[in-house]
């Protein structure tokens, strides 16, 4: 099993990823206002998270394959969170905004009013 507890440098633990979290953003994502249809899979990653799902638009993946759909990241030093969406015709990722909560990155990210993330 996967420690939840990540080193970073200098020997310091960092806080991202843990159980609790993970928790809010699963139940988070099964709130979320598009594509509700589908089971998102959401990944620990160092210092965050990464969502993927089947892409069932057929937007990105003409033949529905799992996609990323958003990285979240804890930045220890600011102490705030990063949201970052990916651009599939370059196949990098983008900053999309920055939140002081996990909370608010989840409401945002749920609405996705503009379908930045659920394509």
């Amino acid at each position: 099993m996967r420690p939840t507890v990540t080193k970073i440098s200098g020997g310091v633990a960092s806080s991202q990823p843990n159980e609790f979290d993970y928790r809010r953003i699963q139940r988070a994502l099964e709130q979320r206002r598009r594509y509700r249809y589908v089971t998102p899979l959401l990944l620990k990653t160092a210092n965050g998270y990464r969502i993927q799902s089947p892409c069932c638009s057929r937007n990105v993946d003409p033949d529905g394959g799992v996609i990323d759909i958003a990285l979240l990241i804890f930045d220890e030093r600011k102490g705030n969170w990063r949201l970052l969406r990916k651009d599939h015709a370059v196949g990098v990722w983008e900053l999309d905004s920055e939140f002081p909560r996990l909370a608010e990155l989840l409401a945002h990210l749920s609405e996705d009013a503009e379908r930045r993330f659920w394509q």
